[in-house]
């Protein structure tokens, strides 16, 4: 079962902070959410797939992991606290969540327990409907810093809006995700099993995977820094990182946004890139949209 590319978890110690700049950017992002356990979030929706941008809310319960037990809180927390700002999770969808469990337990991947949890969501009107969902993780020991789940959405006609999905800077997509590893093919054969796709490319200096929403990719740092324009600044002392996300946009109205709001950005080959040192941690790749 391929599973394409549902949320990434950016995490920040500053929430309101980081949804004044997304909206700079000229992103619709939606309102605080509290989650039961006291992470809080405000989303960046495209087609499919959004951006979680995440903190510690006040009160927080950082219940650690316990064997077969993977703890969100705790991951948001961690990374916050050894790395600051960043991209702390990548999410696939999930149709199953069983399935997902069984499929990640046969691959060597999983062993942890399924995860259902609801809060409410705020709707364009300001009232309130009800949105759930099951998370299934799994893990590779070898990359201790990536964090890893599927989402099965429940109410998925309360989560999705159009309407939040028009962006003024024009993005309508999110294309994918690239991380840095010294070793990228050492990558593949997890992120085969968790997204159920082939990789098309594993080398020395990169991999990409292709699933049904969005393609995943390791690069070492040399081959970052030559295809993105960006220096490779994350450690990779305790295996890869997610570094950066790729974002389809017209690019000359965004240039143009970008100066007049005082973001830094680079133009590198065929796109626009801002590091993630001036993106809270995570780097930001626009890439024009494709002729029809």
């Amino acid at each position: 079962m391929s599973r394409g590319l549902d949320h990434l978890v950016l995490a920040t110690r500053d929430l309101d902070a980081a949804a004044a700049h997304y909206q700079a950017m000229g992103f619709i992002v939606g309102a605080r959410n509290r989650h039961p356990w006291g992470t809080e979030n405000r989303i960046v929706q495209f087609p499919g797939i959004f951006l979680e941008l995440i903190t510690m809310g006040e009160g927080a319960e950082i219940m650690p992991p316990e064997p077969g037990k993977f703890s969100f809180a705790w991951a948001v927390a961690r990374h916050l606290d050894q790395y600051g700002d960043g991209f702390a999770m990548l999410v696939v969808e999930s149709r199953d969540a069983p399935a997902d469990r069984q499929a990640f337990d046969v691959a060597g991947i999983g062993g942890f327990e399924s995860f259902f949890f609801e809060r409410l969501a705020m709707k364009p009107d300001g009232s309130k409907v009800r949105v759930a969902f099951t998370l299934t993780f799994a893990a590779d020991p070898a990359m201790p810093d990536i964090g890893c789940f599927s989402c099965q959405h429940h109410e998925p006609q309360n989560f999705w809006n159009p309407a939040f999905q028009a962006h003024p800077n024009g993005a309508s997509k999110l294309g994918g995700i690239v991380m840095l590893a010294e070793a990228p093919a050492a990558t593949v054969p997890f992120f085969e099993a968790f997204t159920g796709s082939r990789a098309l490319c594993a080398g020395a200096r990169n991999m990409a995977i292709v699933t049904p929403r969005g393609s995943v990719e390791a690069m070492s740092p040399d081959c970052y820094r030559d295809v993105l324009g960006l220096e490779p600044a994350l450690s990779l002392d305790h295996g890869p990182r997610l570094a950066a996300f790729k974002v389809t946009a017209p690019l000359e109205p965004l240039a143009a946004r970008l100066e007049e709001a005082g973001i830094p950005f680079v133009r590198h080959r065929k796109h626009l890139a801002v590091a993630g040192a001036d993106n809270f941690g995570t780097a930001l790749i626009f890439e024009e949209p494709k002729a029809a």
